[in-house]
């Protein structure tokens, strides 16, 4: 296996979706260009469907702020922090926003006061431009229902996406999301599946700034390294690829 050419592509498929400005899908977060425009003109919106995207497909978890808003016409801070159960019936009311249906109201509450309470209801103050990427990262993690696999996707995204420019991209990293890890385990790039593993052999193959393997490796793992009959040959890796199928996650991470 060469591992060297491997990393390379890897890395040029992910720099080419950040000189593109990639969204989560590439071309967008979920698909619906109204959902699409919320999240590009409400940062607030932006954060709450970070919680939304576990356990369900991404273009749900990403239209999710803007349908929380139809259903309660506002999608405010303020009012999110002290209306728990109007959340509550929004997000479990048919269809449901989320299969976390006692939850994700939950999180939404939490998320809200601490907006308010330590951030005058403006999630922009989560992530200055010149601060350093682990701080954010640090921040966004600390919110209940996001932990560190979203938050270090979402500093990714803030990145690539919405060009707000950080520091320390060499201390960024790629999501322990199951789509990446697939996607290094089966390339040979990594051989365990832990954190540590797969967060080594991002920063080997793209030291300066390893995160910028998280949308590719991802996008890989969702187009292409399926976890059954994965289309190798049409796979963006695999001219390089050793194909190692027959390794797969556990858990769903």
């Amino acid at each position: 296996m060469d591992s060297a050419a491997l990393a390379r592509e890897l890395v040029a498929y992910g720099r080419e979706l950040s000189s593109e400005g990639a969204a989560q899908l590439g071309d967008s977060f979920s698909g619906d260009a109204r959902a699409d425009e919320l999240l590009e003109c409400s940062p607030n919106a932006f954060l709450f469907g970070v919680l939304f995207t576990q356990g369900i497909s991404a273009e749900r978890a990403w239209a999710a702020p803007y349908l929380l808003l139809g259903r309660l016409g506002t999608i405010d801070a303020g009012y999110l922090a002290t209306h728990e159960r109007e959340v509550a019936e929004a997000v479990q009311r048919p269809p449901m926003l989320h299969r976390f249906k006692n939850t994700l109201p939950r999180w939404i509450c939490s998320m809200s006061r601490t907006l308010v309470e330590e951030y005058a209801g403006d999630a922009t103050r989560i992530w200055p431009p010149g601060d350093h990427v682990l701080d954010v990262t640090e921040r966004l993690g600390a919110f209940s229902g996001i932990g560190r696999k979203k938050a270090v996707m979402a500093t990714e995204i803030l990145v690539r996406h919405f060009g707000i420019e950080l520091i320390g991209r060499e201390c960024g990293q790629v999501a322990y999301d199951v789509q990446v890890r697939r996607v290094f385990l089966r390339t040979g790039l990594a051989d365990e599946d832990s954190i540590e593993a797969i967060e080594a052999a991002a920063l080997a193959a793209c030291p300066e700034a390893p995160g910028t393997l998280d949308l590719a490796a991802w996008l890989i793992g969702r187009t292409w390294c399926r976890p059954q009959r994965p289309p190798c040959a049409a796979c963006r890796l695999g001219g390089v690829c050793p194909r190692l199928v027959e390794r797969n996650v556990v858990g769903v991470g």
